[in-house]
């Protein structure tokens, strides 16, 4: 898709396409009215923007629109309007060993139990291995630095698939 084709579409469409890239209602409303844009560095500024102006209730609400990290099962079922981004962007923990795969499921659910929300990271180019080491460097912080660690890597995967939208 093309940015003048993304400019070109009607509301209801444009609205569906950009939950695509992020899950957050507010984000995708507030991205919504700054259509039609004038090019590419106004789109991810806007998208940046309008993401770390909202509240930490819009995060969250994004964050649930993500699989766990390792969660092949939950990429096919619940996820499958975004599950090939997903999918691809987890990539390395589809060849990974079955201690990790168990690793980083222990991992996500005492991450889950402390913060409330299951683990984000921008997994993009990161092997299981990576992951698991950032979970595991993220536990131990306190709930109000990893929300911010968490919606900065909310960030550049929105970034990323904007991108990837652009590029079909």
């Amino acid at each position: 898709m093309t940015l003048a084709e993304l400019n070109a579409l009607p509301t209801p469409a444009l609205t569906e396409t950009l939950r695509k890239c992020c899950g957050s209602t507010a984000w995708v409303e507030a991205m919504t009215r700054v259509f039609p844009v004038a090019d590419l560095e106004t789109l991810f500024e806007q998208a940046s923007t309008i993401w770390y102006g909202l509240s930490e209730h819009d995060w969250r609400e994004a964050f649930t629109h993500h699989p766990k990290i390792g969660d092949i099962n939950s990429l096919k079922e619940k996820f499958a309007s975004t599950s090939a981004w997903a999918a691809g962007e987890q990539a390395a923990v589809q060849h990974s060993s079955q201690a990790v795969l168990e690793a980083l499921a222990e991992g996500n659910t005492c991450y889950e139990q402390k913060f409330g929300y299951i683990f984000i990271v921008c997994a993009t180019g990161k092997s299981a291995a990576q992951m698991l080491a950032l979970l595991q460097a993220r536990l131990p912080n306190e709930p109000a630095a990893e929300i911010k660690l968490a919606r900065g890597e909310q960030a550049k995967i929105t970034q990323i698939r904007l991108e990837k939208l652009l590029a079909e």
